[in-house]
């Protein structure tokens, strides 16, 4: 975000002597003078008129090579500047212009060799120097841009566009705390810099100091309020922050500035779900999918699981979203080596391994693993906040490698260095991911698992661990990886969580006394209207019944309120649960009568969590990964029958087990009874198989055969 370009240099011509009749401005002059004013046609009118006049003017000619390159149209540019350089090879000016030109054409090269004959002629031109910087970091040489910035530096100490690109290449060495001083650096010699502040809000976005990031973002639009960036960034901080109505207004903004600014459509539509905002639902998620489809930049993989329930739009999404933001390197790390070890090297990559539902899940496998076939390690970029899970989770591995504070290319050659045969990603496009680490090619094999619920459209991700009810079979052709489905179902779970013995009382979590509790503790953004529709029904037909969602954030409470009483029912039969530790809200599970699933995003940890409380879950079953999970979760746990296929089977079943008691009861006590012997919540049976998945990928890659599909063999 936010690389420096400096302002191409204009010449100014000499200041005229005061006389009492000034002659007329030459052409030229005009020309200069609407130049710098911004007024670019009108400048480049008189460049020309002044060429006609004298057609080797060499400041008019690289001056009208600069508009072009203003205006974007870079060939001309190139053209005009050349034959500037053509009429006077020594100006450092042209050449760094014709540098400038080079970059924005990713000829990266020959950008570089421009700024060096620049700084051969130039010796002390600190713009060239930066400019170099800036270059050198497109291809990756973070080391020799920032020997670059210090050159300009030593020249100029307080030049605040190379304090800025400086703060960007140590930014991207993961040496955050070094950017952010860079960038204050540049801020205390030129306040007024909004790119140093936009990227000062980066930096203090990637450190976790998300109110300092917000405040930086709203100074540099309050300098520059049609700075797009800024307002992306402002806007996708407030998301974070669940401060979604006014994320969406800044959205809203930014899409008036700039219509197709990269993902914004896509994430004001996923700030309108989260706040459960509805306005122009189908047009906005029409718009989306339509412009999915065509392979723009407009919405991210893991935001368009709530959007829509196609496998190959998923796809498609993925695949140009991995495009633009994490393509394959240039080079591999791991050129196709064999490594000769013991032990199978398996390192699982997340930022999750604190308080969060994937180490819910995980915790008893990574214990589990096989010790004396594998050799296990987490590659940690989760914050260091200590806890008891935080513990067990160091406890597990054979090593936990703390890498918050290393690039993406740094932590990929710990990988290769390691000789790490196996590296399993856990977060896929989740927050907080850093897919750029595997598309590094460091290790052998390389597999995404759990934390992303579809495909990741990489070719460089070899294996997508599933089942035969997420992936179905004839579905692979809808994901990049191969598919390796695992018995029973892909989702592992850990048997050691505890549910707190003390139950609370209704009264103690705001529901009624007496009536049927519907309950749904899903994401809010993952509500729908057509799921509501249903919902709503089943209150208007089930007396006294009541709908217990979890409390997210007050503007989507509101909303939904809003929405139920538009369809004729009490807001106050709407209870909200805040969010507790995770042992009370299992048990509070228990005062629940029956969890509904929701589409086209089934709840995935929510739904293990409300079958491991007891709870029955009904879900309906879509065409896509992230639709099919708790139908995965309910075959695994012995309850098929609380799957269903399409919408009008979903709402006729939760009516019918709503009024027949009986019949809920049966499902119930089949859950209560027999929840520890079907294999959903059997972690010794899960770790044989996915061990039995790593052991066949290493032999093929250990044996030089490609990645291929495969189904583990059930182990007892």
């Amino acid at each position: 975000m936010g690389k420096g370009k400096s302002v191409p240099p204009l010449r100014k011509p000499n200041p005229l002597p005061a006389a009492p009749l000034a002659p007329p401005l030459s052409s030229f002059q005009l020309g200069l003078a609407h130049h710098q004013q911004g007024q670019l046609g009108q400048a480049a009118r008189l460049y020309r008129a002044a060429l006609a006049e004298t057609p080797d003017h060499f400041d008019a000619l690289h001056l009208l090579g600069v508009v072009a390159l203003q205006q974007n149209d870079i060939p001309a540019g190139i053209e005009l500047i050349r034959k500037a350089i053509a009429l006077q090879p020594d100006s450092a000016a042209a050449h760094l212009n014709l540098g400038n030109a080079m970059r924005s054409l990713q000829r990266y090269q020959e950008a570089l060799d421009s700024y060096d004959r620049a700084i051969t002629l130039k010796p002390d031109f600190v713009d060239a120097y930066s400019n170099r910087g800036v270059t050198l970091e497109d291809l990756g040489r973070y080391e020799d841009a920032l020997a670059s910035y210090a050159r300009a530096l030593d020249i100029k100490p307080d030049y605040a566009q190379a304090l800025n690109n400086r703060g960007n290449a140590l930014r991207r060495l993961g040496r955050l705390e070094d950017a952010l001083f860079s960038y204050e650096s540049a801020l205390r010699s030129h306040p007024d810099h909004a790119e140093a502040l936009n990227n000062r809000g980066v930096a203090l976005q990637d450190l976790q100091r998300f109110d300092d990031a917000l405040a930086s973002y709203e100074r540099a639009l309050q300098i520059n309020p049609h700075y797009v960036q800024a307002l992306g960034n402002r806007a996708d901080i407030l998301q974070t922050l669940k401060r979604h109505e006014e994320a969406v207004q800044c959205y809203t903004r930014l899409l008036e500035l700039q219509p197709d600014h990269a993902y914004a459509s896509g994430k004001k539509l996923h700030s309108q779900l989260h706040s459960c905002d509805w306005t122009q639902y189908s047009q906005a998620v029409e718009r989306v999918t339509r412009a999915v489809s065509e392979g723009k930049l407009a919405d991210t993989p893991s935001f368009f699981l709530a959007v829509s329930d196609s496998a190959a739009a998923q796809l498609q999404c993925a695949r140009t979203y991995i495009a633009n933001q994490h393509p394959a390197a240039a080079r591999s790390l791991w050129n196709g080596e064999r490594y000769p070890h013991d032990r199978v090297r398996l390192a699982y990559l997340s930022a999750d391994f604190h308080n969060h539902a994937t180490a819910y899940l995980m915790a008893e496998l990574f214990e589990l693993h096989d010790k004396t076939r594998f050799e296990v390690a987490a590659i940690s970029f989760s914050p260091d906040a200590k806890s008891d899970m935080r513990e067990r989770l160091e406890r597990s591995f054979n090593s936990f490698i703390d890498v918050r504070h290393m690039n993406d290319h740094s932590v990929a050659e710990m990988l290769r260095d390691l000789q790490i045969d196996i590296a399993v990603d856990l977060k896929g496009f989740t927050q907080g991911s850093r897919t750029g680490i595997l598309a590094c090619r460091a290790t052998p094999v390389q597999v995404n698992f759990l934390g992303y619920p579809g495909t990741m459209g990489a070719d460089y991700i070899d294996y997508i661990l599933a089942d035969s009810h997420v992936i179905p079979a004839g579905q692979e052709a809808f994901y990049a990886e191969k598919v390796v489905r695992l018995p029973d179902t892909y989702q592992v779970n850990d048997s050691k969580r505890v549910i707190a013995a003390h139950t609370p009382s209704r009264a103690d979590v705001n529901l009624p006394g007496t009536g049927f509790v519907f309950c749904s503790f899903n994401n809010n953004y993952k509500i729908t209207p057509p799921i509501f529709d249903i919902w709503m029904r089943l209150l208007h037909q089930v007396d006294r019944s009541v709908l217990w969602l979890l409390e997210d954030n007050a503007a989507a409470s509101r909303n939904l309120k809003r929405e139920a009483s538009q369809r004729g029912i009490a807001p106050e039969r709407l209870v909200f649960a805040p969010r507790v530790p995770l042992k009370d809200h299992l048990a509070r599970h228990r005062l629940a009568d029956l969890f509904l699933d929701t589409l086209p995003i089934n709840a995935h940890t929510t739904a293990s969590d409300a079958l491991w409380a007891g709870l029955p879950v009904l879900t309906c079953m879509g065409h896509a990964f992230a639709s099919r999970v708790a139908g995965s979760l309910l075959h695994a746990v012995g309850l098929p029958d609380m799957v269903t296929h399409n919408l009008l089977d979903y709402e006729a079943l939760a009516l019918r087990l709503a009024t027949a008691p009986e019949m809920l009861a049966g499902v119930k006590s089949r859950l209560g009874h027999e929840r520890m012997t079907p294999p959903l919540f059997d972690t010794a049976r899960f770790r044989r198989h996915v061990e039995s998945a790593y052991i066949t990928m290493h032999e093929r890659y250990q044996q030089g055969l490609p990645p291929a599909s495969f189904a583990v063999t059930p182990i007892n």
